[in-house]
């Protein structure tokens, strides 16, 4: 069994923390990943803004960040378990990106999840290629969730 948890940075929580869980964790199952754990950190544009300059050295906003720490451990009930890392998304970036983009703000945000995960499962792409394999596996998830509404 895979475990997500949401917590807020800055932010009010949105009613919408426990499906955005439940969607994480469906990802997972579809990865075919077991007995992961997953936190997603929801903030806005200074916070994540302070851990782009810091990590990435790029002093601006973002709309997505993973930190992976990829450890394996076994719980206090014997059970293995894998700790994936951190999914932090600024939710001032995903609501300026939507407007500009003319996106409904359910399908980024499931978009930027999915796009998180991936990034911890392994995958990697190439900034200036829109095309890479990560991201159109990123958005074949995305229509094989279609049904699936989080906002």
């Amino acid at each position: 069994m895979n475990s997500v948890e949401i917590s807020v940075q800055g932010v009010d929580p949105p009613d919408w923390m426990g499906k955005a869980e439940s969607f994480a964790g469906a990802v997972l199952s579809e990865l075919g990943k077991e007995g992961w754990e997953l936190s997603i950190l929801l903030c806005g544009d200074s916070f994540i803004r302070s851990l782009n300059a810091q990590y990435r050295g790029k002093d601006a906003p973002t709309d997505v960040l993973s930190f992976e720490q990829g450890q394996w451990y076994v719980s206090e009930e014997g059970d293995r378990r894998f700790l994936a890392g951190d999914v932090v998304i600024s939710l001032e970036t995903l609501g300026r990106t939507c407007a500009d983009l003319g996106i409904h703000e359910d399908e980024e945000l499931k978009r930027l999840i999915l796009h998180g995960i991936l990034h911890l499962s392994g995958f990697d792409h190439d900034e200036s290629d829109p095309r890479g394999e990560m991201l159109e596996y990123q958005e074949s998830l995305l229509k094989k969730f279609s049904e699936v509404h989080l906002l």
